[in-house]
């Protein structure tokens, strides 16, 4: 009996003794986890050709009307346009814009005809206010206008290309005229000549308005936001075919670069994280011009030589507006 219970303690003690030989498991670091607010990416600014572009939807239209714009802010002045016998093969002058005592020509180009008058005679316009409509004798490219496109095209336009679905192209389409939205056109009617009676004296003609439009033009109607251009001779159009016009509103050449990822802001002002050699950020204030939704162009702010960290800096959320009472302000229903 003794000695079953002494076999029993040496087998506990060898046991024991394994076990405390038995090296601890060592603690191992969760991968993929860094600190918070360590950059894991940066990124060195870059110099390519940059470009602004719009992608609109249009038609072969036969006919299209146009509108042209006061080049000057002051009084409009139109002259009397006889309709013509054949597709006029130069400018054709249909009002002056008065301002400072100088007379500022409104021309109808080459290839279109008078279509109305959009504001009356002697109003008082600005700069870049519709006044005339046109209509071009021939093919033309119309595409509708939204009110945000309107906006990124309008006074920017460089170029526009265009592709006819299933047809030729791409080739360089010729902007006529203004993308606003018109008014309809009027077209003053010439005074009729007729035989008055004087009673002192032989008959006389008198110019008296006709009742009727006698000019042979006809007025057009309104349109809405969109751009009308025109082909190159040597393509041949179809009307109605379904064209894709890409406008490019703005270029800049050689452009200073950032992915859209590091920088916070999207027009105008921005700011960057610059990497410092020790890994601790800088963010930086820089101004921002043209983007083509993956790069952005940093117009000043960087020389070009920062390590710039991926994603940009988080803008902090303005404060709740409140009247006073810590009630949130909704404002008039």
């Amino acid at each position: 009996m003794r000695r079953r219970v002494l076999l029993r303690s040496c087998a506990f003690v060898a046991l024991a003794a394994t076990a405390s030989c038995t090296a601890a498991p060592a603690k191992v670091d969760t991968p993929g986890l860094v600190p918070r607010g360590t950059t894991l990416t940066t990124v060195k600014p870059t110099h390519q050709d940059l470009a602004n572009t719009v992608s609109l939807s249009g038609k072969v239209t036969l006919s299209p009307v146009f509108g042209l714009v006061s080049p000057i802010d002051g009084q409009v002045r139109y002259l009397d346009v006889k309709a013509p016998q054949s597709t006029p093969t130069k400018p054709t002058k249909v009002a002056n814009v008065w301002a400072g005592g100088k007379a500022h020509v409104v021309e109808i180009p080459a290839g279109a005809v008078f279509a109305g008058r959009l504001v009356d005679d002697k109003s008082t316009v600005t700069a870049g206010m519709p006044i005339v409509s046109a209509r071009y004798v021939g093919y033309g490219i119309v595409a509708d206008i939204d009110g945000g496109q309107a906006y990124k095209i309008s006074g920017s336009l460089a170029t526009v290309q265009a592709q006819i679905k299933n047809g030729p192209g791409p080739f360089a389409c010729t902007q006529l005229g203004t993308i606003a939205a018109l008014p309809p056109g009027t077209i003053p009617a010439p005074p009729t000549p007729t035989t008055s009676q004087s009673p002192t004296g032989p008959a006389v003609k008198v110019l008296v308005p006709p009742t009727d439009q006698g000019s042979g033009n006809q007025p057009s109607d309104a349109t809405g936001l969109r751009l009308v251009c025109t082909a190159p001779a040597d393509v041949e159009l179809i009307n109605g075919a379904t064209v894709t016009l890409q406008v490019v509103t703005e270029k800049s050449a050689n452009a200073l670069v950032l992915p859209v990822e590091a920088v916070a802001g999207g027009q105008g002002k921005g700011k960057v994280d610059i990497v410092r050699p020790d890994r601790t950020r800088e963010t930086r204030d820089v101004v921002l011009g043209l983007s083509d939704g993956k790069v952005i162009e940093i117009k000043s702010g960087l020389t070009g030589d920062e390590t710039i960290a991926v994603p940009g800096p988080n803008l902090l959320a303005a404060p709740p507006v409140n009247n006073g009472d810590n009630v949130p302000f909704v404002g008039p229903s």
